[in-house]
């Protein structure tokens, strides 16, 4: 290493190089700065970060989240599959269903959906009577109804005529995460019936969605002798429920379809066990106060039917047989959902049947309205279907930031 050795060579180095005591102090001096600077830093973003989050406090925002279920009375498509027995809805057939009667329906139907969906498109449409995915498709992109963007899941069920469920959904408020079809084993001589579908969703809360679409076996050949079909599927039906009710830590579950039996049925109110919401009732006065209002909580592990109460009342159903309205579809939910201090929650006020003036005509042989058919008996009539939707708002809060 290089060492000076004269006043000279010592000058000439620190001229060169710089004098290292200046060099120390410049250093110093520069550091102290820094931690000047720092101590000043701190406290100034500790104010900033509490001005921050003083004025910007925890957000959260609502959207609606309408559920609507509608049985569309026999959407099929002009073409004969080989593997059903579509044969009644084809051009040559004695119902003359053609292309242009095809197009007609699918309008009709984008027209109600969106319809029913007020301001908003339904969040969920649970469809039955759908024949194949080829009808699905065209409904959801080839009907005005390709402007809401929906996507869909549907069944493909053994069922002797080829119909089937299924599930629009709106993407960005239910993440699909799964769906399967649940069939259905066969049951002595009764003809192989729709499977069940089981979609599961995520919410925009984070928290998990379970959807059945269900169309359970008809009452052809008398309401007795098909029972036992109808309670044989609702059984598997509620096995399949419970699963999920035992299994999901917040479960949250939406029933919906035409079940061919009315709440007071023993399908509904036995097998499902799906009874009216608890309603708000006085107690009795009592020695040290005044009556006050109390309220039994939903029990998480229940099933509650959302229209059951509303119907008892008379003129009140989605379906009409022989000048009596009675309600076979349905829409029943997990005591779950209707807790009100949830994040995404419904009750009874909130549910209804839709009665647009449009699904509806006069009703010329037993008087006041019935439901715009697209044929009754044999006979075109134009209308949309036998049945009209049903369908429950729910309220969903989520957080913005």
């Amino acid at each position: 290493m290089y060492q000076p050795r004269n006043n000279r060579q010592i000058k000439y180095h620190k001229e060169e190089y710089g004098d290292s005591r200046k060099s120390i102090t410049a250093a110093m001096l520069f550091f102290t700065m820094i931690l000047v600077a720092v101590s000043l830093f701190i406290p100034c973003c500790a104010i900033a970060q509490e001005c921050h989050d003083q004025q910007a406090p925890y957000q959260e925002e609502s959207l609606p989240f309408r559920v609507v279920s509608w049985n569309l009375e026999n959407l099929f498509d002009t073409h004969h599959d080989s593997l059903k027995n579509d044969h009644e809805f084809l051009p040559d057939a004695l119902r003359h269903w053609n292309y242009s009667r095809y197009k007609k329906k699918l309008a009709d139907v984008a027209r109600v959906i969106a319809a029913v969906g007020e301001w908003t498109p339904p969040a969920l449409v649970g469809l039955c009577e759908v024949e194949n995915d080829t009808v699905l498709r065209d409904l959801t992109l080839r009907s005005p109804l390709k402007e809401l963007k929906y996507r869909y899941v549907m069944t493909d069920s053994p069922d002797w005529r080829g119909i089937d469920v299924a599930l629009l959904y709106q993407r960005d408020l239910f993440k699909l995460l799964s769906s399967r079809s649940i069939s259905i084993p066969p049951l002595g001589a009764y003809r192989p019936t729709r499977d069940l579908l089981h979609v599961s969703g995520l919410l925009l809360t984070g928290d998990t969605l379970d959807v059945f679409v269900c169309h359970l076996p008809s009452r052809s050949g008398g309401v007795k002798e098909s029972e036992p079909y109808r309670l044989y599927v609702a059984q598997i039906l509620r096995t399949e429920v419970d699963q999920i009710l035992h299994t999901r830590s917040h479960p949250q579950v939406i029933m919906m379809g035409d079940f061919n039996d009315y709440p007071t049925n023993r399908s509904i109110l036995k097998i499902l066990e799906a009874e009216a919401p608890p309603v708000i009732t006085q107690e009795p006065a009592s020695a040290t106060g005044p009556t006050g209002a109390s309220t039994v909580a939903p029990s998480p592990l229940k099933l509650y039917h959302l229209l059951a109460r509303r119907a008892k009342s008379t003129n009140f159903g989605s379906y009409k047989y022989r000048g009596e309205w009675g309600l076979l579809d349905h829409l029943i939910v997990s005591g779950t959902l209707l807790n009100q201090s949830s994040h995404f929650f419904t009750s009874e006020e909130r549910a209804n049947v839709c009665l647009l003036p449009f699904l509806l005509k006069d009703d010329e042989k037993y008087g006041d309205k019935e439901p715009f058919r697209t044929y009754k008996g044999g006979k075109y009539q134009g209308g949309i279907s036998d049945h009209l939707p049903v369908y429950a708002d729910f309220e969903l809060t989520y957080p913005t930031n």
